[in-house]
């Protein structure tokens, strides 16, 4: 090759490697994560492929669904010293296996149309149980197909099915879509507890009054700033929070809310930013976090996909009077870095110890964060 050709090549391989960000791994990055002052943020469990939705089983035993990947997995803290030992995979090859739920021994799975259920897991992750099929007749659509599942406080399993769209009326035709279902445990007995959900993927109920609250996506294509994510209170069974008519309680749908008033339907207990993708939550209920945190709800906001300036990528606070929303602050942050996104919170539970752990999809972990005086 001669000299001139030579430089040449050199020069556009400098070009192409000078704009191309190599991906951070949350080991390089966590320093970057900013949390009040006491509070401390380190690494529960890498290499979780696609980290979504959590729940607790046996005392250091994290259960862990998965969207992208098909699988579920048990982490397992033997030690209980805050760093996971082991990684087993229970399950794979299944279709978008988002929702994880423990009850008696018992692990529930949500897929796009069915939900399973592993009996006697905890003596069986290294071995896992056969999956058991109690419901398998929900909608096959993939889109906000995904789901979130947790048991209520009465024993029932709580099941979200998204709208199968951007902006539609499916309802009409399948009352299930734009809905949180609820059913006994072995599946029987389903019905609708709230309409008018537009795609919910974390819900949780309040430690004192055991009534249920849950975030919901705005829809997209009406510009940057609105509509609002919500964070919603549904005490009873069929309360109506406006999609796809109303959204964030103010806005009409150019579509469908000709002729309806927003007046109609719930207005969210509190507004959050418009297209955050506010996903997990849960109530701090341990005595371990000052005073000013209790009666708070926690937000992971996984971040935006088509806003101008990106949103989200953090973790929010919801502070409550009673039911009434008081504030709304940032709690974390620091996964959104100039343009380059290091990483989305998918799903908040509280441990026993009063320590927090979040998920994370795109960094394929989950941290622990602790607080210390």
């Amino acid at each position: 090759m001669v000299k001139g050709a030579r430089m040449r090549l050199m020069f556009t391989f400098t070009l192409f490697f000078s704009g191309f960000a190599f991906a951070q791994s949350p080991e390089e990055f966590i320093e970057k994560i900013k949390l009040p002052e006491g509070f401390k943020i380190e690494l529960f469990a890498t290499e979780i492929e696609n980290a979504r939705s959590l729940c607790q089983g046996p005392e250091g035993v994290i259960f862990v669904g998965n969207r992208g990947g098909g699988k579920v997995y048990a982490v397992v803290d033997e030690n209980l010293d805050g760093k996971a030992d082991k990684t087993y995979v229970l399950a794979q090859d299944l279709n978008q296996p988002n929702g994880v739920a423990y009850r008696n021994g018992d692990l529930y799975i949500a897929e796009i149309s069915k939900v399973s259920v592993m009996r006697g897991i905890d003596s069986k992750l290294a071995d896992p149980p056969t999956m058991e099929t109690i419901r398998d007749d929900f909608p096959t659509e993939k889109h906000h197909g995904w789901k979130y599942i947790a048991f209520g406080p009465e024993g029932k399993l709580y099941v979200p099915v998204g709208a199968p769209c951007n902006i539609c009326l499916k309802e009409d035709e399948d009352e299930r879509f734009a809905a949180i279902l609820r059913m006994n445990a072995d599946g029987s007995e389903l019905e609708v507890y709230a309409s008018g959900v537009r795609n919910s993927v974390g819900f949780d109920w309040h430690p004192k009054t055991g009534e249920l609250w849950f975030t919901d996506n705005g829809r997209d294509w009406l510009g940057d700033n609105k509509p609002n994510d919500e964070l919603n209170h549904a005490p009873t069974k069929g309360m109506h929070f406006g999609y796809p008519f109303c959204h964030a309680g103010e806005y009409a749908d150019p579509k469908f809310g000709d002729g309806r008033d927003c007046n109609e339907f719930i207005a969210p207990a509190q507004k959050l930013d418009a297209h955050v993708a506010s996903l997990g939550i849960t109530f701090i209920e341990k005595n371990v976090l000052p005073e000013k945190y209790r009666n708070s709800i926690l937000i992971a906001e996984h971040g935006s996909w088509n806003r101008s300036t990106a949103s989200g990528y953090r973790i929010t606070r919801v502070e409550l009077d009673g039911n009434n929303a008081v504030s709304y602050e940032v709690f974390a942050e620091g996964w959104l870095d100039g343009a380059e996104k290091l990483g989305r919170p998918v799903d908040i539970i509280e441990l026993a110890d009063g320590s927090l752990l979040v998920s994370d999809d795109k960094a394929n972990c989950i941290y622990r964060i602790t607080y210390s005086k």
